[in-house]
């Protein structure tokens, strides 16, 4: 399950995120959107986690908790059609 995770402080780094999800089960990947212009982030990323009750235990226990000043919000990804 892909899940988006918003609102994050701009110094939380991807190492800090993939920890964060791995208290709830196996991240297969974890990346932050990055400002191309000025290389930092842009507050959002993507975990993927492929089992799906581990990724619901996360989006439960995460959603609206405070990382680094911001309190992030976390939920599934939607997928994008072309």
């Amino acid at each position: 399950m892909k899940l988006l995770i918003r609102n994050l402080d701009r110094a939380t780094t991807e190492k800090e995120l993939n920890d964060l999800f791995k208290e709830f089960g196996t991240v297969q990947s974890c990346n932050l959107v990055m400002d191309k212009g000025t290389g930092e982030s842009k507050g959002f990323g993507f975990v993927e986690m492929p089992k799906t009750g581990e990724a619901k235990a996360a989006i439960k226990n995460l959603n609206n908790q405070t990382v680094g000043d911001n309190k992030i919000r976390v939920k599934k990804a939607e997928d994008k059609t072309a």
